[in-house]
């Protein structure tokens, strides 16, 4: 996915994710299903970093990126 358009990646990325908190997203497991969001964004940061032989793109572009695609929040689904 690394080198689809940001709109694609964006899409699918949430659609993991949302995923990922309907199966986990158990009460009492808050902590951890939001670690995951972190992660993903860490590694998110990390694709959007090697697209290009240019810098990396420094974490104060990347969270005004994540202001036009911010991805899904952790909520508990099931109780």
């Amino acid at each position: 996915m690394r080198h689809h358009p940001v709109v694609e990646q964006w899409q699918a990325l949430n659609r993991r994710l949302r995923g990922h908190y309907a199966y986990f997203g158990v009460r009492g497991n808050f902590a951890a299903i939001d670690q995951v969001r972190s992660q993903a964004m860490r590694s998110w940061h990390r694709w959007l970093s090697r697209r290009s032989q240019k810098a990396a793109i420094p974490w104060s572009e990347f969270s005004r990126f994540l202001e036009c695609y911010p991805l899904a929040r952790a909520r508990i689904c099931a109780t």
